[in-house]
């Protein structure tokens, strides 16, 4: 199988910054009072809803009571023989007891429980029970009765409450929450309000010194940064500040390293967002934030605003399931206002990052919106040197540890790897209780990263082994007698990954383009491990599917996208139009008839079985080989590529050589 794969510096002062003073943080807004930008609305709302739900107890439960002095129930009785009773109400409860309010037909001297006496027309007595004769002897009596049912005052106060605690805690855990994050505005009202974050020079110490590999976007981002901090040096010569500077550039090439850069040398205000902070679940919220955004720029220019991954709200419109104007195109149309309503006396730079320039709207792209796009692509030789020497900088290394020998053996590798490698590099030293990082941890940790973290618990069979073994040696005999193939690195049968074997090379050289012959041989060594299980085992097996998937996108690339087939000519069957309602991503529109689609069928066909006559060729030619390399990979597990070497020649064969 097959695998291509800072020093501190003491914080600046700037007394008189119009933009943050010395006394605020770099955290808080003005915008948001409280801590670190928090405001206190939450608190204040819980609190008052407590309070008035005590009160309306309170209110309920000592003054809303009858006021009626309360007699006994034996007066009662008197009242009721004397037919001296003008009116009665009945409260009953659940214990079948039940309190009388009730009015004389005249005032008339009561004696209370308390052994009191007061003159009055109004009582109230307690008795143990009350039935139907009870009041219908009242009623015959002539009274006015009145009966009702009474309840416990604090469940009808919770049920009047109920509501307005289920709308604070809905407001904490579902709007409060959802507005807090990311350093968002912090209640209800504020989803219009952008997320981006203010970055000072207190916050970043990175500068262009800690970037290396990427010297062309350098010197383009510091002419930028110098329009802001100087621009009548241009504008007096009839110079225009730029609108917008676009990075474009694979994962892992530095574009955020370069805008933290941006950050550290840049003595203007830096705004930081990413473009999915724009996406909202509600409608209008993306634009609303795009506006705040820019008038926020405007208000603290000259300042630098910085979108990280802006394909996210970038993608091209109309791409859309049924061509919907959904939210994220009204969140782009929004930014492509903002861009436009620039004036240069504004002095805001747009800087935005993304590694799928293809998805974005033209309408970004154009000039007057992003003036200069800035490819910032995969460090070479050089550049690799110069990136391991800052990420070695505060690494002890050994003496025997050479840097341009550790760049040429890392060709293909990104920023972000090298970084990797130098990082496992110095694990694997302090696993070892190591003081200096060594040559062998440097190699040891290159194969973690080219092919994977060994996985030696995991159990294998002796003949899914020797399976194993034959595949990847079938891979090593291929690719060292097909004529410009890459150097093998290592093969192993240690699983690594997601693979129980892995082969590696390592190109002597990075490859910008790629001839036919090296397509061809990529083909044909790929397929060496198949056709290794064919000859030894008159079998085939899954271990090759992976193969296969490459070996046949490598072909129909040749056919339908390179012009590499002497039959269908230089011709480009791509991939045609593309859908608008499905975008880039889902749509193919073939743009050839059905015979040059069998014809196409029929080269692929053609290239792949060639390749594999070929593997077959040289495998039958080599079989002493292909056995002895498997058993010394059965005993040994890993060959390296000295080793492979020697057992090719003290076999009597040359690499390279026709077989």
């Amino acid at each position: 199988m097959q695998s291509n794969k800072s020093t501190d510096k003491p914080p600046k002062t700037r007394p008189g910054n119009r933009f943050m003073p010395p006394d605020k943080g770099p955290d808080q807004d003005e915008r948001f009072p409280g801590k670190d930008g928090r405001e206190a609305g939450f608190p204040k709302f819980i609190l008052f809803l407590m309070l008035a739900v005590l009160g309306l107890f309170v209110f309920q439960r000592f003054f809303s009571q009858d006021i009626s002095p309360e007699i006994s129930y034996n007066e009662f009785r008197t009242f009721v023989t004397g037919n001296s009773l003008a009116e009665v109400t009945v409260k009953t409860s659940q214990d079948r007891s039940a309190l009388l309010t009730g009015k004389l037909k005249s005032a008339s001297d009561l004696h209370l429980t308390n052994g009191s006496t007061v003159r009055t027309d109004r009582f109230m007595v307690r008795i143990p029970g009350f039935d139907r004769a009870q009041a219908d002897s009242l009623a015959t009596s002539g009274v006015q009765l009145k009966i009702v049912q009474s309840s416990d005052e604090l469940s009808n106060i919770l049920i009047l409450a109920l509501p307005w605690i289920l709308f604070g805690f809905a407001y904490f855990f579902i709007f409060r929450r959802m507005s807090m994050q990311n350093g968002a505005s912090k209640n209800i009202f504020s989803f219009g309000k952008s997320r981006a974050k203010l970055v000072s020079e207190f916050d970043v110490k990175v500068t262009f010194n800690d970037v290396a590999g990427v010297d062309e976007a350098v010197e383009e981002l510091k002419e930028t940064v110098e329009f802001l901090m100087s621009p009548e040096k241009f504008q007096k010569i009839g110079g225009k500040i730029p609108k917008g500077v676009l990075l474009l550039g694979p994962p892992g090439t530095g574009k955020t390293l370069l805008a933290k850069a941006i950050a550290g040398e840049a003595k203007v205000p830096f705004f930081s967002i990413s473009g999915a902070d724009f996406v909202e679940m509600f409608v209008g919220v993306g634009a609303a934030r795009v506006r705040d955004l820019f008038d926020t720029a405007k208000k603290n220019s000259p300042c630098i605003v910085f979108v990280d991954e802006i394909d996210a709200v970038g993608r091209s419109r109309g791409a859309g399931l049924g061509g919907g104007h959904d939210e994220r195109e009204q969140t782009l149309n929004q930014l492509l206002v903002e861009m436009d309503g620039f004036t240069t006396k504004d002095n805001v730079i747009l800087i935005a990052a993304t590694n799928r320039p293809d998805v974005l709207d033209t309408a970004l792209l154009r000039p007057g919106r992003f003036d200069r796009q800035v490819v910032i692509d995969k460090p070479d030789i050089r550049g690799r040197e110069a990136i391991l020497k800052i990420h070695t900088r505060n690494t002890p290394l050994s003496a025997e540890v050479e840097l341009p020998s550790i760049a040429r053996s890392t060709p293909g590798f990104s920023g972000a790897d090298l970084a990797n490698l130098v990082n496992e590099a110095a694990l694997l030293a302090a696993r070892k209780e190591q003081t200096e990082i060594t040559v062998a941890n440097f190699e040891e940790a290159r194969d973690k990263v080219l092919m994977g973290p060994e996985r030696r618990s995991m159990f294998i069979s002796p003949d899914q082994k020797k399976l194993t073994a034959y595949h990847e040696a079938g891979h090593v005999i291929v690719s060292k007698f097909t004529s410009g193939s890459d150097p093998i690195h290592k093969v192993t049968i240690i699983p690594r990954g997601r693979s129980l074997g892995m082969t590696a090379y390592l190109p002597l050289e990075d490859r910008y383009t790629q001839n036919r012959e090296y397509l061809i041989a990529m083909i044909t060594y790929a397929l060496g491990g198949r056709a290794a299980e064919e000859l030894v085992f008159d079998e085939v097996s899954t271990g090759a599917a992976n193969d296969i998937e490459k070996a046949t996108e490598i072909a129909r690339k040749m056919v339908r996208n390179w012009g590499m087939s002497e039959k269908l000519g230089p011709i480009n069957y791509g991939d045609g139009h593309k859908e608008v309602f499905l975008g880039k991503d889902y749509s193919h529109v073939r743009e050839y008839s059905e015979d040059t689609a069998l014809q196409i069928d029929v080269e692929v066909r053609r290239i792949i079985t060639e390749c594999m006559d070929n593997a077959r060729k040289i495998l039958t030619a080599h079989m002493r080989i292909l056995h002895e390399m498997s058993a010394r990979l059965i005993e040994k597990e890993s060959l390296d590529a000295d080793e492979i070497e020697t057992i090719i020649k003290s076999n009597g064969a040359i690499a390279g050589s026709p077989a």
